[in-house]
């Protein structure tokens, strides 16, 4: 099949469905089997009886606020497909899928919905609608995937008339694909899945796997400088970002995709990772990789979360770096034996085996190799060589293609959590390797302690990844029973008492969920106040009215 062909078939991908009260395909099967509920049972308590979620007709929103005079205006560039105002559609675009938004969701209270959903088709259609929703004091809401875990797309109007999510949907096309400069050039509302499937057809990949990859858009990736699970080796979402097309309501900025310039500070820098609070990106220029030829996914144990981490460090800094590198502590590991399938990779790793060699109560790191065979096996040999003079025992690749598996389906999980009354959430921070060990124990702590004090002791569970040469991520999971009736409160005490520990621990907020509104109180601490002030002189310059994702990033 011609390039163009192929570009074609990925602009035809309409949105994957998703459930408007969690996470993912509605059709997906039930996430939580007997034996894990058991343990959930004994560990942390479950609520007497299920609670699921309110059908979608029960779900309260208030009426559109948006004037007839601006929805016609709207319908006049984009057509009547183009602006939705239905109940469904709104619910749909009422919160991301943060734990909050997931709570008040489920309860059919969502704390607010857009007055319209409005999706252009061209860029000369987005200049328009920024146009226009400035002339009507409208807030926009640039929507990707919808995937913020955060408080991204949170509906916020601040002082504006209305508030419309502006869908991205529609603006989903290859553009170009330089083979020979390794580049391909898209339109923003792309998804992940689509643009991986053409890219396949050509031999290439663009490496970027985030744990919601199945739904997120690229332009969305680039907007919140995403993290995909193979970082370590494919790099992050700004390394792959090259070149651009921002579109603000001030006007347009458009950066060509060179492989390196000094004209001044790096532009390209500051709109990636801007978080819809500037402008909407529409078009993007990425870096892409030939497709792996090979894949190796294996595990290795270690006798305790420090070995490991001094492993990870090793590797990182000996040029040996897997692809995908994730050490799982005492407490992730003990939980993922706990939830595996009888016979899974609780079955394959036996216990007896671990406890023969000294690995009983360890950690599991998961290694993954992408590439030509012969760079994948001298790659392997040398992390190998040196997990193994760290005290790592490798168990196979049983561990690494379970993880490899089941790599997309942890949101699903939190869906069955949630109905059988159990608090999860998940955050993120990234440290200096001499610091990782100190943040670890003092975030696991500060948790620990607000979970407790709020009377539900709960179960706090944390894994490395990512791997750079001067530190490393920590992804952080807790559980702990729900307190019915003051669910949001239990959830923001545990939340504030993380982030004081990151902070203070010497960590960043936020190392790939972005600020958002959740991390937007914690951001001039970690910037400083003129480093504040100089985001607001750019907002203040490319969005003078303000219209741009109201309370989302600055404080």
């Amino acid at each position: 099949m011609a390039w163009s062909e192929l570009a074609a078939d990925a602009s035809r991908d309409g949105p994957p469905a998703m459930r408007w009260w969690g996470w993912g395909d509605p059709a997906h099967p039930p996430a939580l089997p007997a034996h894990a509920l058991q343990f959930l049972r004994e560990t942390v308590g479950v609520a007497p009886r299920p609670r699921p979620p309110v059908a979608l007709g029960a779900v309260h929103l208030a009426p559109s606020g948006l004037s007839e005079q601006a929805a016609s205006a709207l319908r006049g560039i984009l057509g009547t497909e183009g602006v939705r105002d239905d109940h469904g559609e709104r619910v749909l675009h009422a919160a991301g899928k943060g734990y909050p938004d997931l709570v008040r969701l489920r309860a059919g209270q969502p704390e607010g919905a857009p007055d319209a959903i409005v999706r252009a088709a061209s860029h000369e259609q987005l200049r328009a609608v920024l146009d226009l929703c400035t002339q009507f004091s409208v807030a926009v809401v640039p929507w990707g995937g919808g995937t913020s875990v955060v408080g991204g797309v949170a509906p916020l109007r601040g002082e504006h008339a209305a508030v419309v999510a502006l869908d991205m949907g529609r603006m989903g096309e290859v553009l170009a694909l330089d083979r020979q400069s390794r580049m391909v050039t898209v339109q923003a509302g792309i998804r992940a899945v689509a643009l991986e499937r053409a890219l396949a057809a050509s031999g290439f990949t663009l490496g970027h796997f985030p744990q919601s990859y199945q739904y997120v858009s690229l332009g969305g990736c680039a907007a919140t400088r995403s993290a995909g699970q193979a970082s370590s080796g494919y790099g992050r979402i700004e390394q792959m970002v090259l070149g651009l097309r921002f579109v603000a309501p001030a006007g347009d900025i458009e950066l060509a995709a060179v492989p390196a310039s000094a004209a001044g500070p790096e532009l390209r820098r500051l709109l990636v990772g801007s978080e819809g609070t500037l402008g909407v990106i529409d078009e993007l220029t990425l870096r892409v990789r030939p497709a792996p030829r090979e894949r190796v996914y294996e595990g290795v144990f270690f006798t305790d979360f420090a070995a490991g981490v001094d492993a990870l460090r090793e590797l990182a800094q000996h040029r040996a770096c897997p692809d995908v590198a994730r050490l799982s502590d005492e407490a992730e590991t003990r939980m993922s034996l706990a939830l595996a399938p009888v016979g899974g990779i609780k079955g394959r790793l036996g216990r007896s085996y671990l406890s023969l060699r000294g690995y009983r109560e360890g950690c599991l790191a998961i290694l993954g190799f992408e590439g030509e065979a012969e760079e994948l096996a001298a790659r392997r040999k040398r992390a190998l060589e040196l997990a193994r003079r760290g005290g790592g025992l490798p168990v196979g690749r049983s561990p690494g293609e379970a993880w490899l598996e089941a790599r997309f389906s942890a949101p699903y999980l939190r869906d069955e959590l949630l109905t059988q009354g159990v608090m999860v959430e998940t955050l993120e921070t990234a440290t200096r390797w001499s610091n990782v060990r100190a943040l670890h124990r003092a975030v696991s702590t500060a948790i620990v302690d607000s979970l407790s004090a709020g009377g539900t002791p709960g179960l706090v569970m944390c894994h490395v990844s990512h791997l750079y040469e001067t530190g490393a991520s920590l992804y952080f999971t807790f559980l702990a029973r729900q307190r019915e009736g003051e669910e949001l409160e239990q959830w923001r005490a545990a939340k504030q008492a993380a982030s004081r520990a990151i902070l203070d621990g010497g960590g960043t907020i936020t190392h790939h969920h972005a600020v958002g509104r959740d991390h937007a109180p914690w951001l001039e601490e970690e910037v400083g106040g003129e480093g504040v002030a100089a985001l607001r002189a750019l907002k203040a310059e490319l969005d003078p009215a303000g219209i741009m994702n109201p309370g989302k990033l600055l404080p």
